[in-house]
């Protein structure tokens, strides 16, 4: 089910919460948290009842294999350990077959000659967060970070709607505690106003800019292999997609910090205006900001951190960044997108640590520090959006000027419009597809506006809670609970509403 669905907006999500709310009111909460449990439940078994199975099995095994290495931790610390171990590599053996089995065979294949019968696998949904949501439970108990959670808080805790599909990834101890709080199963119309801004804020990210400036670069990068883009049409796509994916992951993230927070819960923020960010240290701290959290305690730490001297600190960076990117998709352009952070990264340390030493380096000033890093971002992305390696090094050329400036197509429609006007280039594209293509152009050049100068959707609607330290900007954008935000909301929400006939997949909703 998805959040930009008919069915999750005008029946899932009211029900849940009149259910939730109604039973609320009862001197026990468990009854409250059975029915988040059975609601989240039905969510997730509205893509596939047959893998709601693989979840309910998965929350079992761990659960068990959480309290014996609880048990086990401090009179039997060595068998404790054994078992977490083996319980991180079940987990990931998991997640290797349903995400990897395929790509795996293929590489062995195409390296030995020797083929697998490994038919099609589905990916199910959910799995790579749901599996890192209880690595870190299984490693957290054995450092005796973890409670003694009951069955019905630790599954609730995986399955909470809100998070299930594509995050954040949020620690059991931020979540399951939030669940034993009275105050939350009562009705705040602060809690309520300030959830249905951020879900309504994210509605409008991901229906009037992600799909339609993504739209725009689906095309040229599905073609670039047989078709190479010209310098216009490889930047058109790479800035399209990189505005589109910002959108589209930003709205996800705001729209489930408003679910949380209609329900009284408070998730931790996912998304900081990372293309404000003036170095790539600084883009991952803004970017998928609990992903970037997990891959540095259970990642980067695990593998000695920066504990082991400067050369094993750079090899256990470069070895987390390639594990994130093909985290992100069985693809090697997915391992060469971690692979270009993992060497910005090493660049800006060294960079970094040549300033701090005293060494003469040329200044950069806040403009050119964010323009670098964005550029950088951009072209790792190239990687990201492309659906294989060909794809990708045709874009490069393209943005090299290496394909001419424009592919002959569109030098064509370029040629009508000079001779017969907007009439002659409508009849060659269609009056509609040029119609939606202009108005997504222009989409695209206000979203870019809003990414440079505007604030974030926290700084609007938590405010100073949000950014202690930022400056005050762009006052009249706050969120207040009076009744002029609520007609703009509402106003907004029936927008969003009109638009959803064609409803998209969210970018993270595959991963």
């Amino acid at each position: 089910m998805l959040f930009n669905s008919h069915v999750f907006i005008l029946l899932f999500l009211p029900v849940t919460l009149a259910g939730y709310f109604l039973l609320g009111r009862l001197p026990d909460t468990r009854p409250a948290r059975l029915w988040l449990l059975l609601a989240s439940l039905v969510f997730y078994g509205w893509w596939s009842l047959a893998f709601l199975g693989l979840l309910l099995g998965s929350m079992l095994v761990n659960y068990a294999l959480g309290h014996r290495i609880g048990a086990w931790r401090t009179g039997e610390p060595r068998r404790a350990k054994a078992l977490m171990l083996l319980g991180v590599a079940a987990n990931i053996g998991l997640l290797a077959w349903y995400k990897y089995a395929s790509f795996i065979a293929d590489n062995v294949a195409a390296l030995t000659g020797l083929e697998f019968a490994i038919g099609g696998v589905v990916l199910p949904l959910a799995i790579s967060f749901y599996t890192f949501l209880q690595i870190a439970y299984l490693v957290d108990t054995w450092r005796g970070r973890a409670e003694n959670y009951g069955l019905l808080d630790y599954t609730l805790f995986v399955t909470f709607f809100p998070h299930l599909i594509a995050g954040p990834i949020v620690h059991h101890h931020e979540l399951i505690p939030q669940f034993h709080r009275r105050a939350i199963y009562r009705f705040h119309a602060e809690d309520m106003a300030a959830g249905l801004a951020f879900f309504t804020i994210g509605l409008i990210k991901k229906l009037v800019v992600a799909d339609p400036v993504g739209a725009l670069a689906t095309p040229i990068f599905q073609t670039a292999a047989g078709t190479p883009p010209g310098l216009v049409e490889a930047w058109l796509g790479t800035v399209a997609f990189s505005v589109g994916l910002y959108f589209d992951f930003s709205a996800y993230s705001d729209m489930a910090i408003g679910l949380a927070r209609m329900f009284g819960i408070r998730f931790p923020y996912n998304f900081n205006a990372p293309y404000k960010a003036d170095s790539i240290i600084d883009f991952w701290r803004r970017w998928h900001m609990t992903l970037s959290r997990f891959l540095r305690d259970y990642v980067y730490i695990a593998l000695g951190g920066n504990r082991r001297g400067a050369v094993r600190r750079h090899a256990n960076l470069m070895a987390t960044m390639l594990l994130g990117g093909l985290w992100h998709g069985a693809g090697w352009t997915f391992v060469i997108w971690g692979g270009l952070h993992g060497a910005y990264l090493l660049v800006n340390h060294a960079w970094r640590a040549a300033a701090l030493q005293g060494r003469r380096l040329p200044p950069l000033g806040p403009v050119a520090s964010r323009a670098l890093t964005l550029l950088a971002v951009m072209v790792a992305w190239v990687f990201f959006a492309a659906p294989d390696l060909g794809a990708a090094m045709a874009v490069l050329g393209g943005m090299a000027g290496l394909n001419g400036l424009l592919q002959p197509g569109t030098v064509a429609l370029a040629d009508a419009a000079l001779q017969g006007g907007p009439a002659a280039l409508a009849a060659a594209t269609g009056g509609m597809a040029l119609l939606t293509t202009s108005l997504s152009l222009l989409i695209l050049a206000g979203a870019l506006v809003a990414i440079l100068l505007a604030p974030n959707s926290q700084q609007i609607v938590d405010g100073r809670a949000a950014e202690p330290d930022e400056p005050q900007r762009w006052h009249r954008l706050r969120f207040r609970p009076v009744m002029a935000s609520a007609w703009t909301a509402a106003a907004a929400f029936l927008l969003a509403l009109s638009l959803m006939a064609d409803v998209k997949e969210f970018v993270y909703f595959q991963f």
